[in-house]
């Protein structure tokens, strides 16, 4: 009987299953949406019992393709810094969960910082003080849901980002548990020990009780319970989704970098056993964990990278699928240069400007759908310039840098090729373009032993196509001008 491997890729807009060979080959794969919840403004939310019902539908489905015994271990991959709280007994949510790109909690990390806390905050987790991590979140849960902080100290409650909540489920109880990425997303967890922090705790007044244990990447998360699929399968694998994604790119040289282009675009840069601190607001991560040993990265986040197009479809209806923004683009007016700052939640890396909201300039009354199509893909190529920029100021040897890509967005040629021309730089995209959920497979894999080492993987990795810088310096480098003032712009008006 071959043996198999389960990648689960909980996102944040669907959840999908796939099934692996042992030479990492997709097998089956299947797909849920669920529904987004936004209760107010900059407010985002998740039913976890949905997500749940998503993950089990979707396991279910590709398992009975095969039988549940030859799938030799089960892979996570996750949507970062959303959060869950529930109940230990029940495994109930007390809460609806709060999501990545939720700002509810911007005015209480703005009351941190003036009284002094980023510097100790970032010496220890290589985090900023922002909204988006899940720490405040977590505090804002413990805050407003009714009793749930006399119950979290009493120990009733248990705390965990959405790789633990499916461990939980998925054991029945049995395992409270995640990784090192999606614990170094926490603001709670100290990147250079290892370890929940007292200091951090005690700043966000979270009891340490109901915080998840943290393993290595490849671990022994327990095992699935049999009444779920049939037999009881290993959880061997858990990364966050950008770390996924490093890892089933390959990335496992310091000095290489990927960037994953889904609701929001994450390029991390591999910097060795060496924790790099940021000097232009990027983030300092741990990349992944394998047998005690931490790889960091340096990481820049940008919010709003799909979810522009997601918005020219179902907020403006300008388009019916995402399919047609690249052919739009290509049709668009040279003339024009319409820029979309997609900033619907705030500004991310290197900016960090939670209230800023979105603009769009350069409009004319010849502006059509086309520009805005254009302006919407470009507007993803000049965010990836300025996290790469910042990276470069923070690692001086990434100035010849190859760009490793995957995601959804990936698939549009015009985008890829629009991303050469406004980096500069050569952008690969693999033969596998489910580069997380590889990630997942892989770390389940090696923990089965069932793959081979790093070394030996990264070897094994190949290039769909290459796209090269064909626009010419001068305008590239007007067109970032451009760009630099809108952003200039909106920073000046909010100050």
């Amino acid at each position: 009987m071959p043996d198999y491997l389960l990648s689960i890729d909980q996102g944040t807009t669907s959840t999908r299953a796939l099934v692996f060979d042992a030479k990492l080959q997709v097998k089956a794969s299947a797909q849920k949406e669920f529904k987004q919840f936004f209760p107010a403004s900059g407010w985002v939310e998740h039913d976890a019992d949905e997500i749940w019902a998503s993950v089990l539908s979707t396991c279910k489905s590709v398992i009975k393709k095969f039988k549940a015994a030859s799938i030799k271990a089960i892979g996570i991959t996750n949507q970062r810094e959303t959060v869950v709280m529930w109940d230990r007994k029940t495994g109930k949510p007390l809460h609806k969960a709060i999501v990545w790109q939720d700002r509810r909690t911007a005015e209480f990390c703005e009351r941190l910082k003036a009284a002094g806390h980023e510097k100790m905050v970032s010496a220890k987790t290589g985090l900023l003080l922002d909204p988006y991590f899940s720490g405040t979140k977590l505090a804002w849960l413990l805050d407003n849901v009714k009793g749930a902080r006399a119950r979290a100290e009493a120990g009733e409650l248990c705390f965990g980002t959405i790789d633990s909540f499916l461990i939980w489920r998925l054991t029945s109880g049995k395992v409270h548990a995640t990784d090192a990425t999606n614990a170094s997303r926490t603001l709670l967890f100290n990147i250079h020990t290892g370890k929940w922090d007292a200091e951090l705790l005690a700043l966000l007044k979270i009891p340490r009780g109901i915080l998840p244990e943290v393993k290595n990447c490849a671990d022994d998360f327990g095992k699935t319970d049999k009444k779920l699929f049939g037999a009881e399968i290993k959880i061997g694998g858990v990364a966050g989704d950008q770390h996924a994604a490093l890892i089933g790119q390959a990335c496992f040289t310091p000095g290489m970098v990927k960037s994953t282009y889904g609701t929001g675009c994450f390029a991390m840069l591999n910097t060795g056993a060496e924790a790099v601190p940021s000097h232009n607001r990027l983030l300092t991560t741990i990349a992944y964990q394998l047998d005690g040993e931490k790889t960091y990265a340096l990481e820049g986040s940008i919010f709003i990278a799909g979810a522009a197009v997601q918005w020219l479809r179902d907020g403006l209806q300008l388009i019916k699928s995402a399919g047609e923004t690249g052919a739009l683009a290509q049709a668009a007016d040279p003339a024009q240069q319409v820029y979309l700052v997609p900033a619907f939640v705030g500004l991310g890396a290197p900016y960090w400007k939670p209230d800023i909201r979105g603009a769009i300039f350069g409009l004319t009354r010849g502006t059509t759908k086309k520009e805005m199509a254009k302006a919407a893909l470009e507007s993803v190529c000049f965010q990836t310039f300025d996290l790469l920029d910042a990276m470069k100021k923070d690692w001086p040897g990434l100035q010849n840098t190859v760009l490793r890509v995957d995601g959804g967005m990936t698939a549009s040629d015009w985008t890829m090729q629009a991303l050469a021309d406004i980096l500069g730089a050569p952008v690969d995209r693999p033969r596998v373009l489910e580069t997380t959920a590889l990630g997942a497979a892989y770390l389940a894999g090696l923990s089965a032993g069932l793959v081979p080492k790093p070394s030996s993987f990264a070897k094994q990795w190949k290039s769909d196509r290459r796209f090269k810088a064909k626009m010419k310096p001068a305008m590239r480098d007007a067109k970032i001008r451009g760009w630099q003032i809108c952003i200039k712009s909106l920073l000046s008006a909010e100050a």
